[in-house]
């Protein structure tokens, strides 16, 4: 019996131990099984993010258009952290590094735009720079600028607003070469707004500024047959200008266009649109201008390689004539304290709409506002005809220079000469030179008898 009790005690002992044992096993195993698939979750999480991580970084790098656009509809913003910064939201400041540039001293001013030449007795139109709200715009020395447009091609295409713009660009760059007479007209031309082509290279560096005149942009045709009396000829929606395959292969192309679509330079002189074969007398202003602008972005889209070429779009320039009739002018001696309506344009407008829609980068230089308070800074009655009256046009040195700072700022940024971090780095910049420093007491033009080269086939272009 107790034989008999004892084995049984022991096997109740080892069944005993023996489910201890497999309820430890089967913990230890749930245990394991759970850390896989804790583990497995992991590694789906992380390959879930590195895939969401790699198409980010595809998108920043194969969609930059598509990036750009959703910042800003098309205008980059710059400062440290390229988006905090609008830098064309500001204020105009007084400083007397300014100004950039002697335009007496510089031979590619049209005489008409050097007001200080021209008998203009106060100067605190001249003294002032842009200063943007979150940002400073960066100041530098001309050789470096000089340096980053070396063997490059820019090229400025638009109405006389633009050839002023590009003027200004040439005045400035001077400022930083030594021998001014390997600065020249490629064609021996000199500057004047009948011309559809002028090209000034700077020897010394390989690189060309260039200007090609198309006030619309559009192509201009003859009368339609069977057209109304009226109708003396057509502004072709549908088709760039027909000098638009020059350019092409540019390295920086800057277009603007807005001051001759009005009534006076288009009906009232018997121009009217045509989009194909189809003459649009009902067609308002508006409604052509986004169209043409329709059509010149996808021309960009079509023939400009982005990846070499740096496209601009400037905005309309506000005018500040004294009524509608354009005959009256009154230049103030200080910038206005208020836009009065004039920090807003339907063409700049209509430009951002655009550009916002396009597929390849392009940067809007939206100067309507900044240069809405400059009601000090137009021509006036300081030009070389001084009886007719000029509240359109910019005095030189002046607001296009600022437009031209900023042009040259993403360009350096673009080519890595400068940091995204936006901020002045050179009290003087351009050289170095201060006001004082100017010479502005002799006002004598200084002649710079460059040899041309040998005219090229663009030298034929006429207003046609």
């Amino acid at each position: 019996m107790m034989t008999s009790f004892n084995r049984n005690a022991s096997f109740k002992r080892s069944t005993s131990l023996s489910r201890r044992a497999l309820s430890v096993s089967s913990t230890r195993v749930c245990r394991l099984s759970w850390v896989s698939r804790l583990f497995q979750v992991l590694v789906v999480i992380g390959s879930l993010i590195s895939f969401l991580i790699a198409i980010g970084c595809g998108y920043m790098y194969v969609l930059p258009s598509l990036s750009q656009a959703f910042h800003g509809y098309g205008i980059a913003k710059l400062n440290g952290s390229l988006s905090s910064c609008n830098i064309f939201d500001g204020i105009w400041v007084p400083d007397d590094s300014y100004p950039l540039y002697n335009a007496t001293e510089c031979p590619f001013v049209e005489q008409g735009f050097n007001c200080l030449g021209n008998g203009r007795r106060d100067k605190d139109y001249l003294r002032l720079r842009w200063k943007p709200k979150d940002c400073d715009i960066p100041r530098f020395t001309v050789k470096r600028i000089l340096e980053m447009l070396r063997s490059k091609r820019v090229v400025f295409v638009g109405d006389s607003m633009s050839r002023t713009q590009w003027e200004s660009l040439i005045c400035l760059l001077m400022t930083g070469v030594e021998d001014k007479k390997s600065v020249y007209e490629i064609n021996g031309n000199k500057i004047t707004k009948r011309i559809r082509y002028l090209g000034v290279r700077f020897s010394s560096f390989n690189f060309t500024v260039e200007f090609f005149r198309s006030v619309f942009l559009m192509q201009q045709g003859s009368m339609p047959r069977h057209a109304p009396k009226r109708v003396k000829s057509t502004l072709r929606l549908d088709k760039l200008d027909n000098i638009s395959n020059y350019w092409v292969n540019s390295d920086v192309l800057i277009f603007n266009t807005g001051q001759w679509w009005v009534p006076g330079k288009l009906f009232q002189s018997g121009c009217y649109f045509q989009v194909g074969n189809s003459l649009k007398l009902g067609m308002p202003i508006p409604t052509a201008y986004r169209t043409a602008l329709g059509t010149w972005g996808s021309w960009v889209e079509r023939n400009i390689n982005t990846n070499r070429t740096r496209v601009f779009f400037r905005t309309f320039e506000p005018s500040h004539w004294s009524d509608q009739t354009r005959r009256f002018c009154n230049v103030t001696q200080f910038p206005s304290l208020e836009e009065r309506g004039r920090d807003r344009s339907l063409f700049s407008d209509t430009a951002l709409e655009v550009v916002k829609n396009m597929t390849v980068p392009i940067t809007v230089l939206h100067i309507t506002s900044m240069s809405a308070l400059r009601s000090d800074a137009h021509v006036g009655n300081s030009s070389d005809s001084p009886s007719t009256p000029d509240c359109s046009h910019w005095c030189l040195p002046g607001v296009p220079d600022v437009w031209n700072e900023i042009v040259l700022s993403y360009l350096l940024t673009d080519y890595g000469f400068i940091s995204d971090e936006w901020c002045r780095v050179d009290k003087h910049g351009f050289g170095g030179r201060s006001f004082e420093q100017a010479s502005y007491q002799n006002l004598q033009p200084t002649s710079t008898n460059g040899s041309a080269r040998k005219p090229e086939k663009l030298n034929n272009l006429d207003l046609s």
